[in-house]
């Protein structure tokens, strides 16, 4: 009976696969190995590689699992996890999983794909596409991002409701424009369970919208996005070459406006640099709130790097995350991967989480010597030099040394970013163009015959490792 137990647990993962996205049941579902089942206890033995996916399944699938189990194996059916827990001396532990009783079906999500006519006749239940892991309580909150995760909190909290509709975030790769639109989601949805919510990349979308066209569904697919009540789009400046999927998409975006429902977009440049969209889409996307993510700063970096050793229980040294903010290029992502690595080098090889090995993870999985400037980087440097504070270059004061410093910043924001002089004002105490023009001119003028003044400069300089 062992191969139709095993069938049965096949018939199982079936039903789960019918029932969440491709990606989740690869994650959660697909590592999960049959091992016995007991006809005299009605117990199901399985194991798990990790104990965190028998968490995660515990905490998030366990009325699905029950639904599954007892359509295949019968009610009162008991699940038991074999967790390995040290894969090196080969260590397991069993667990008994807290399955819920009088489980109803799930209806059937069918992933990320348009439904057929009859579905989309009735709102059906929806699985989100959230990734869990990216929520506001580890997005750590610094200069370059306060302002669109305390926007991003109040759309949470009222989806539609506020005029931050649409919500627009561009910024650069590994700012955490992807985090943050999913931090949104997932408070949403957790203040509002009835809410339709739904993440989906410009990518996947385009895909669906062309599998629709290919079956003649299109109005499907149309009515489907139309019913969403907050829609998640990430990286759409994908679609500057897909014309008809933008036509598409501005039906979907007029209905669900008109309606009041909330939209949220992401895009690695602003509306205004959006080529190959039509002005009546970008006019839409800048009726609401444009809010821009900078790469994070050193100290952000080093904030960040905290919070992730004290969620997984690392302990590295604070001159090893110090330069590892430094050096990281300043984006989130390759500060996760750099800590990966190190842990994963320290526990290969046996070596103590220093200096030396920081290095040699760095060398390897970042560039260091092309680290892009930022606004942020600049100020910090030149606040630093001058012995003042960005609140104060900011303000409205015409203090000599607060001017002195906002026009150096304007001067080296301008020649080592490829950023307009309008955004570099915005950015640096809301100033107009004119100003960080002014500001430029009357910096290369002085340095020009003020050999002191030059000389600071150039320290400034070296202190971002730049070649003038």
């Amino acid at each position: 009976m062992v191969n139709g137990h095993q069938a049965l647990w096949d018939k199982c993962l079936l039903l789960i696969k019918e029932n969440v996205s491709e990606q989740i049941f690869k994650t959660w579902f697909a590592p999960i190995v049959f091992e016995q089942y007991s006809e005299a206890d009605h117990t199901l033995l399985v194991q798990v590689p990790s104990p965190y996916i028998y968490e995660y399944l515990e905490q998030h699938y366990v009325k699905l699992l029950s639904w599954a189990l007892t359509r295949c194996f019968g009610t009162s059916v008991r699940l038991t996890y074999r967790i390995v827990t040290d894969k090196e001396h080969g260590l397991r532990q069993d667990v008994e999983g807290g399955l819920p009783e009088n489980v109803e079906a799930p209806h059937a999500s069918r992933g990320n794909k348009a439904p057929t006519t009859l579905d989309a006749a009735v709102p059906q239940d929806l699985n989100p596409q959230l990734d869990p892991k990216k929520v506001f309580q580890n997005y750590i909150e610094g200069d370059s991002n306060k302002l669109p995760r305390t926007v991003g909190l109040s759309i949470a909290e009222h989806p539609g409701r506020s005029t931050f509709n649409p919500f627009f975030v561009f910024g650069p790769s590994g700012c955490g424009k992807t985090h943050l639109i999913n931090a949104i989601g997932v408070r949403c949805k957790e203040m509002y369970p009835q809410k339709r919510v739904l993440y989906v990349s410009a990518r996947l979308f385009q895909v669906q919208f062309t599998d629709a066209v290919r079956q003649n569904t299109t109005n499907d697919f149309i009515q489907f996005y139309q019913s969403i009540d907050v829609l998640i789009v990430d990286d759409i400046q994908e679609w500057a070459t897909s014309p008809k999927t933008l036509d598409t998409f501005f039906h979907v975006f007029d209905h669900l406006f008109r309606l009041g429902k909330q939209i949220i977009l992401a895009s690695d440049r602003p509306p205004v640099d959006l080529a190959g969209f039509k002005d009546r889409l970008l006019t839409r996307f800048s009726c609401g709130l444009i809010a821009e993510l900078e790469q994070p700063n050193v100290q952000l970096c080093v904030d960040i790097l905290h919070a992730k050793c004290s969620r997984d229980g690392l302990r590295i040294p604070d001159d090893v995350i110090q330069f590892i903010a430094e050096n990281a290029n300043g984006s989130v992502r390759d500060l996760e991967g750099v800590i990966n690595s190190l842990m994963a080098y320290s526990i290969v090889y046996n070596s103590a989480l220093d200096m030396r090995l920081a290095e040699r993870v760095l060398k390897r999985a970042v560039k260091v010597d092309n680290h892009p400037l930022t606004i942020d980087d600049i100020m910090e440097k030149v606040c630093q030099h001058f012995g003042v504070t960005q609140q104060q270059v900011f303000s409205r004061s015409r203090k000599r040394d607060y001017v002195q410093v906002r026009q150096v910043s304007m001067y080296l924001a301008q020649k080592y970013t490829k950023m307009p002089a309008s955004r570099i004002g915005l950015l640096i105490g809301g100033r107009d163009h004119s100003t960080v023009l002014h500001s430029c001119n009357t910096v290369e003028q002085r340095l020009k015959i003020d050999q002191a003044f030059s000389a600071e400069i150039s320290s400034i300089e070296n202190s971002f490792k730049l070649k003038k």
